[in-house]
C-alpha cells in the first residue's frame, strides 16, 4: 500500500517535528501506521509522536516511538498510544528525562512478553514508581538528580521480562530500592545485574512456567483440540497478571475480545504448569462450546455460586469424556476438603459445601458421608448419563441444593475458605445476562470488537541487535525498510557482459563441468517420457483381472545431486563510489560487472538465486533493496534493476544478513549460501564503538550457521585481515585487486558450489 502524496502530507502535517531524521523514515512509519490503526489510532499516534518530540531530548526519541508504536498499538490496543506518550511527558518532568530514550526502547519488548494493555500499564506503574523512589530516597525531596540505576535497569529489561514474570520483576525491583537506597554506586551494579546480590534474587524470583515462553504452543494446541465453529473465530489468548490487584485476587474468564489466563503457572500438585494452562483453556473452551446464559436478576448470590459450581462440572465432564487423559489432572488441581474441617457453629460453610459437592460430581470414589453431597453427586450423574444435561437442568440443580442445604450460619461474616478454590476454573461471568445494570457488571470490561477491515502494507520489519558489552541483544533495536530497487537500462549490464565474452566462454565450459551429469528414474507418473513396463504389465493383469489398475504407468528422468539457493547480498554503502586503485572505474561499476557474470553463470546452472542490496542510515533506516527474486529469471527486469545500482549511507550488515535468511531459509534447498559482497568494515554513523557492529555481524553468521545457511564473505578492503576473521572465521576472501573482481566472483561462486 502507498499512500498518495495529499494524504502523505496531511499527515505529515498533523505531526509537529522538524527534525531532518524524521523526514526520511515518515513515510514508511505513517503506511505502517495506516495499515494498522483506525483512523482515530493514526491522529493519536501522531498526537503521540508530537508530545515526545516536545520533551526536548533530541531525534531518537521521536524515530523509536513512530517505529514501534503501531505494532504495540496494534497488539494491545490503541489506548497505549496516549498512554505511552504521556508517560514519557510526565517522565521528562522530572530528572530523570536522559532515562526516555532506554524506557522507549523497551516498549516494543516489554508489549510482546507482557502481552496485554493492563500488564503494560502495570509495568510502566512499576517502573516509574522506581525511578520516583530511588530519585527522592537518594537526593531528598526537591531531586534534582536522577535515578542511579534506572537506564542500567531499562538495558537489562528484556532480559529480566525473558525470565521474570510481573510478580517476580515486581519483587526484584523492590528489592533494589529497599536495599540499595543510599548506595548510589551499588545500585547500578544491582540494576545493571552485575552484582552477585541481583543475580541471586534473580534466580530466586525465576520460578513457574511463564505464558509468554509457550504462547504458541497454546494457540496451537487450542486450536488442534478445540476448534471454532464454522461461524467462529479462534480466540486470541491474553494474558493478565497477578502482581497488582491485592484486594481481589484475578480469575480467568473470557470475553469477546480472548481469553484471559495468568502470566505465570507454578507446577502444582504433581501438575506442571503447562498441563495447568492447557487444563484452563479446555474448562473455557468447553463453556464457550456447551454453555448457555441465564438471566442473573432473581438470582442471589449463592444461588449464582452454585448454578455455577454444577455447570462447571457439568462442562468439565463432558471435556473429560471427549479427552479422558483430562480427568487425571482434573483430579489433581481440584481441592478435596476435608469434610469436618468446617463447624457451621464458628463460620459460614456454604463455599465448603459446594467445594466437596463438586468433587463428589467428578469423582465417584469421593468418600464423603454427607447425605446431600451423595445425593446430588448422584443425581448429576444420572442427568449426564441420560443426556439430559443442560445449563437450565444444572440451575435447577445448583437452586435446590442450596434451597436443601441452607443454614442460618450460611450469612456469618466469617466464611471458610480452605480449600474451596478451583483455580482452574474461570469467573463464569459469561453464564449471566442482566437485564438491569449493577455494580457487578460495571466491574466487568465492555469492550467493542474491532470490524473494522484496514488495508494491508509492507510495514518495517524490527531486528534484534547484539550488544557484547552486556552480552545480550537489544530488542527490536533495528527498522529495516525492504523495496523493489527501481529499474535502469537492461541493455548496460548487457553491454558488460558482451565486455567480458571471453571471460564467460572460460566460465561456460566449467560450468559444463558442474551440470549435474547422473540422471534418475522418477517412476510412477501418470504423465511421462517413456512408458514404464513393469508398472504397465502389473496394471494390465489388474485390468484383465477385473481389479482397478494403476493409471501411473509413466516415468520420467531428472537431474541428481545439486540443490542449491543462493543469495547474494551486496554492500550498497557510500564507499562504493570511490575509484578501484589501478582503475579508472568505481568500485560500484566493477561490483556490478562481477555480479552481472556471477549471476549468468548461475543461471545457466539452473540453481536458485536471489540478489538484493543494504545501505543504512542509523538503526532507525536501513534500507534493503530486492534485486532479483528467488522466482525471478535473469531477464531484462532484472538487469534493469542492476544497471540502476546506487551507492550511498553506511554498512549496518548484521540486520541486512539476518533479513536474507529470513527468505533463504524458506527455500527447499539442500544446500543454502547467502555471498556477502564488501568494501569495508560494519559501521554506521550512529555507533562510535567499532567493535559494536562487527560483534554484532559476528553474531548474525553464527545465528545462520544454526539455521543451515553458510555463509561467505568476499571483501574489497585490504584491510580486512584485521577484522573479517572475526567475523567469519575462515569463510572468507579478500581481494586485493579490485579491477579482478568481474573474474573472480564467478570463479569463487562455483568453488563454493561444485
Amino acid at each position: 500500500m502507498s499512500l498518495n502524496k495529499e494524504r502523505l502530507a496531511n499527515y505529515r502535517g498533523q505531526l509537529k517535528c522538524n527534525f531532518e531524521q524524521v523526514e526520511k523514515v515518515f513515510p514508511d512509519c505513517i503506511e505502517e501506521a495506516v495499515s494498522l490503526l483506525s483512523e482515530q489510532g493514526v491522529s493519536d499516534y501522531l498526537d503521540g509522536a508530537s508530545t515526545v518530540t516536545m520533551i526536548g531530548r533530541g531525534f531518537d526519541p521521536v524515530l523509536t516511538y513512530l517505529e514501534e508504536m503501531p505494532c504495540v498499538a496494534h497488539k494491545l490496543g490503541e489506548e497505549t498510544l496516549s498512554l505511552i506518550a504521556q508517560t514519557v511527558w510526565q517522565i521528562s518532568r522530572t530528572p530523570n528525562g536522559k532515562s526516555i530514550p532506554a524506557f522507549l526502547q523497551t516498549i516494543g519488548e516489554a508489549a510482546r512478553r507482557l502481552g496485554s494493555k493492563e500488564s503494560l500499564q502495570q509495568y510502566i506503574k512499576l517502573v516509574v514508581e522506581m525511578m520516583d523512589s530511588t530519585t527522592k530516597s537518594i537526593h531528598g525531596f526537591h531531586a534534582t538528580q536522577p535515578s542511579p540505576g534506572a537506564i542500567d535497569m531499562f538495558e537489562q529489561m528484556p532480559n529480566l521480562l525473558q525470565q521474570l514474570s510481573l510478580v517476580g520483576l515486581k519483587k526484584w525491583i523492590e528489592y533494589g530500592i529497599r536495599n540499595y537506597n543510599n548506595h548510589p554506586e551499588r545500585q547500578r551494579d544491582y540494576f545493571s545485574l552485575q552484582s552477585a546480590d541481583a543475580r541471586a534474587v534473580l534466580q530466586r524470583e525465576r520460578y513457574g512456567t511463564l505464558f509468554m515462553d509457550n504462547e504458541r504452543k497454546l494457540d496451537l494446541c487450542l486450536r488442534a483440540l478445540w476448534p471454532a465453529a464454522a461461524d467462529e473465530t479462534i480466540p486470541m489468548l491474553v494474558p493478565y497478571s497477578e502482581a497488582f490487584d491485592e484486594l481481589r485476587k484475578p480469575q480467568p474468564y473470557y470475553d469477546q475480545l480472548g481469553l484471559r489466563i495468568p502470566d505465570v503457572f507454578d507446577d502444582k500438585n504433581g501438575v506442571a504448569g503447562i498441563d495447568r494452562y492447557r487444563v484452563v483453556l479446555a474448562h473455557m473452551s468447553a463453556h464457550r462450546r456447551w454453555s448457555g446464559r441465564l438471566i442473573a436478576d432473581n438470582y442471589s448470590p449463592f444461588q449464582r455460586i452454585s448454578v455455577e459450581i454444577f455447570e462447571d462440572c457439568r462442562v468439565d465432564t463432558l471435556a473429560m469424556q471427549r479427552y479422558p487423559g483430562l480427568r487425571k489432572t482434573m483430579l489433581a488441581l481440584h481441592p478435596q476438603p476435608d469434610e469436618w474441617a468446617c463447624d457451621p457453629d464458628q463460620e459460614s460453610c456454604i463455599l465448603h459445601r459446594l467445594a466437596m459437592v463438586s468433587y463428589a460430581m467428578l469423582n465417584p470414589e469421593h468418600g464423603y458421608e454427607n447425605s446431600f453431597v451423595r445425593e446430588f453427586s448422584d443425581k448429576f450423574r444420572a442427568a449426564m448419563e441420560h443426556g439430559e444435561s443442560s445449563t437450565k437442568a444444572m440451575a435447577g440443580l445448583g437452586l435446590s441444593f442450596v434451597a436443601r442445604t441452607r443454614l442460618q450460619s450460611d450469612q456469618s461474616p466469617k466464611v471458610h475458605f480452605k480449600d474451596t478454590e478451583v483455580h482452574y476454573r474461570d469467573d463464569n461471568r459469561h453464564l449471566w445476562q442482566f437485564i438491569e445494570e449493577g455494580d457487578e457488571e460495571e466491574m466487568w470490561e465492555k469492550r467493542e470488537q474491532k470490524s473494522e477491515e484496514r488495508d494491508t502494507g509492507l510495514p518495517p520489519r524490527h531486528y534484534p541487535e547484539w550488544d557484547y558489552n552486556s552480552n545480550s541483544y537489544r530488542p527490536d533495536w533495528v527498522s529495516l525498510y525492504e523495496s523493489l530497487h527501481p529499474s535502469g537500462r537492461p541493455a548496460d549490464i548487457d553491454a558488460l557482459l558482451s565486455k567480458h565474452e571471453a571471460l564467460a566462454k572460460q566460465l561456460k565450459k566449467m560450468l559444463d563441468l558442474l551440470k549435474p551429469q547422473r540422471y534418475v528414474r522418477v517412476r510412477y507418473q501418470e504423465e511421462g517420457s517413456e512408458l514404464d513396463l513393469d508398472v504397465a504389465i502389473r496394471s494390465l493383469i489388474d485390468f484383465k483381472s477385473g481389479v482397478q489398475p494403476d493409471s501411473r504407468i509413466n516415468m520420467s528422468h531428472e537431474h541428481d545431486g545439486r540443490n542449491i539457493a543462493v543469495m547474494l547480498l551486496l554492500d550498497l554503502s557510500a564507499s562504493l563510489n570511490e575509484k578501484a586503485s589501478g582503475s579508472d572505474q568505481t568500485i560500484l561499476q566493477l561490483s556490478q560487472e562481477a555480479v552481472a557474470l556471477t549471476a549468468w553463470a548461475i543461471e545457466q546452472l539452473g540453481d536458485e538465486f536471489a540478489i538484493a542490496g543494504f545501505c543504512s542510515n542509523s538503526r532507525h533506516e536501513v534500507r534493503y533493496q530486492h534485486i532479483k527474486g528467488f522466482t525471478e529469471h535473469w531477464d531484462d527486469s532484472v538487469k534493469g534493476r542492476l544497471a540502476a545500482m546506487e551507492a550511498g549511507y553506511s554498512t549496518r550488515m548484521g540486520a541486512a544478513m539476518r533479513h536474507a535468511a529470513h527468505y533463504l531459509e524458506a527455500r527447499q534447498a539442500d544446500k543454502k549460501l547467502l555471498l556477502v559482497l564488501t568494501d569495508g568494515e560494519p559501521s554506521d554513523i550512529d555507533v562510535h564503538d567499532d567493535q559494536l557492529l562487527i560483534q554484532d555481524t559476528r553474531k548474525a553468521v553464527q545465528e545462520l550457521d544454526q539455521q543451515g545457511i553458510f555463509s561467505y564473505c568476499i571483501n574489497l578492503d585490504p584491510k580486512a585481515d584485521e577484522y573479517v576473521q572475526d567475523i567469519f572465521s575462515r569463510n572468507y576472501t579478500v581481494i586485493d585487486k579490485v579491477e579482478r573482481l568481474p573474474e573472480k566472483l564467478p570463479h569463487l561462486f562455483m568453488a563454493l558450489t561444485k
